[in-house]
């Protein structure tokens, strides 16, 4: 079930628990729609050529066939970078997190995993995590680890992450979204 993209505290960053209710399980890793994802961060025109990168990450991997899983979103991008340090994001962390069909073959997959690449190519400081080839206690191990890297900004500040499904059902109205900025002022789409 998706949530609402929690606002940025006084701090710049997505709370870590809900502050409206802190033992809930509203809490980080927000589990949002792609779309809401899109819409809430997609403010300048350098946002939004980092989350057109993203898009196309996302299109590689479904043409690869990993479309079941979920990505966790995160960095810069994800806070108010441009008041908590004058600058803009340069790209968005992700980490996705997926099942992989019997009929795919990773290996043939090129520079699609190569960390420098798709960093260069769509902006995105990707990592990847194969979820049935981890044994359970592989996964708690990751699973802490992504958590406590993610949980803090460089600083210590304590900090939130999102959760975005790796589906494709969102992605073309995410892509439709941002194409409205390609649109020259005073032209019609």
């Amino acid at each position: 079930m998706t949530v609402a993209i929690p606002k940025w505290n006084a701090q710049g960053v997505v709370p870590p628990i809900d502050p409206a209710d802190p033992t809930s399980f509203n809490r980080s890793p927000y589990e949002v729609s792609l779309v809401d994802l899109i819409k809430t961060y997609g403010t300048s025109p350098e946002r939004r050529a980092i989350l057109k990168g993203f898009l196309a990450y996302r299109a590689a991997l479904h043409a690869l066939g990993l479309v079941e899983g979920f990505q966790w979103i995160n960095g810069s991008f994800s806070e108010d970078v441009e008041k908590l340090e004058d600058r803009h994001p340069k790209d968005i962390d992700v980490v996705s997190h997926f099942d992989k069909s019997s009929h795919i073959d990773l290996s043939a997959t090129g520079d699609l995993f190569a960390h420098d690449i798709v960093k260069n190519t769509y902006r995105v400081d990707a990592y990847t995590m194969e979820l049935e080839a981890l044994l359970p206690r592989e996964v708690v191990f990751w699973s802490a680890y992504w958590y406590s890297m993610w949980s803090h900004r460089r600083n210590q500040n304590w900090k939130g992450f999102l959760q975005v499904d790796l589906a494709p059902a969102e992605d073309g109205e995410a892509a439709e979204y941002l194409r409205q900025f390609d649109v020259p002022q005073g032209a019609t789409s």
